[in-house]
C-alpha cells in the first residue's frame, strides 16, 4: 500500500509498531548520534519514555574482553542475556552469511508498553517517518528527493534544494526546536 508523506510524495509500506518511530538519516559525519545525544535529555524532560535504535554497519562488542558475558558468548552461547538490577543486555550472535537485520525484527526485541517514542539512527532504507541531517560543508546531496519518508530537514544551511518548500526546516544546532518537533510528531502519531 502507497501512502502520502508529509510532502505529498507516494512513501513504501511503513514499518509497522505501536510505539511512534521517527528516524534520523545522513551521511556519515553529519551528527546523528550527536544529535541525539543532546534531544534525549530534552525528550525526557518532557516526560517521554524514548529508546534508541542504532545501526551499526559492522561488527562490535558491549562486553568487555576476560567479562563473563564475553566468554560465555565466544564459548558458544548463540543469544546472552546479561541482566542485573540496573540494566538487562541482550546479544545475539548471527552466522557471518546473515544478511543486515531489518527494522521490524529489531523492534521486535523492545518493550513498547515502556514507551513512548523510539528514535532510529541508521536503518536509512527503512519506511519510517525520517529528520533528515543535512551540513552544507559536507557537500553531499540531500537525501529527500530520493526518500518520501523525510518528514523536516535539520540543516546549518538556509540554501534549501528546490523542492524543499513543503518540508519543515529545522535548525540544526538549535535541538531545543528539534526536540519540539518530535514532540509534535508523537502527538500526531498517537
Amino acid at each position: 500500500m502507497k501512502r502520502e508523506c508529509a510532502h505529498g510524495r507516494p512513501s513504501a509500506d511503513r514499518v509497522s509498531f505501536s510505539v511512534p518511530l521517527i528516524g534520523f538519516a545522513a551521511y556519515s559525519g553529519t551528527g546523528k548520534t550527536t544529535l541525539l545525544v543532546k534531544l534525549l535529555p530534552l525528550l525526557k524532560a518532557r516526560g517521554l519514555r524514548v529508546a534508541v535504535v542504532k545501526h551499526a554497519h559492522h561488527s562490535f562488542d558491549v562486553d568487555q574482553p576476560g567479562k563473563d558475558s564475553m566468554r560465555l558468548r565466544k564459548a558458544g552461547a548463540d543469544q546472552m542475556l546479561v541482566a542485573s538490577r540496573k540494566r538487562v543486555v541482550l546479544i545475539k550472535e548471527h552466522p557471518q552469511e546473515h544478511q543486515e537485520p531489518r527494522l521490524g525484527e529489531v523492534l521486535e526485541a523492545l518493550a513498547p508498553d515502556q514507551l513512548d517514542l523510539v528514535l532510529v539512527e541508521g536503518f536509512k532504507r527503512e519506511a519510517i517517518p525520517k529528520i533528515e541531517l543535512h551540513r552544507a560543508e559536507l557537500s553531499k546531496p540531500f537525501l529527500f528527493p530520493q526518500d518520501p519518508n523525510v518528514i523536516a530537514i535539520a540543516t546549518d544551511t538556509s540554501a534549501m534544494p528546490e523542492g524543499a518548500a513543503t518540508i519543515p526546516h529545522l535548525p540544526l544546532q538549535e535541538p531545543e526546536r528539534v526536540a519540539d518537533f518530535i514532540v509534535a510528531q508523537v502527538a500526531t502519531q498517537r
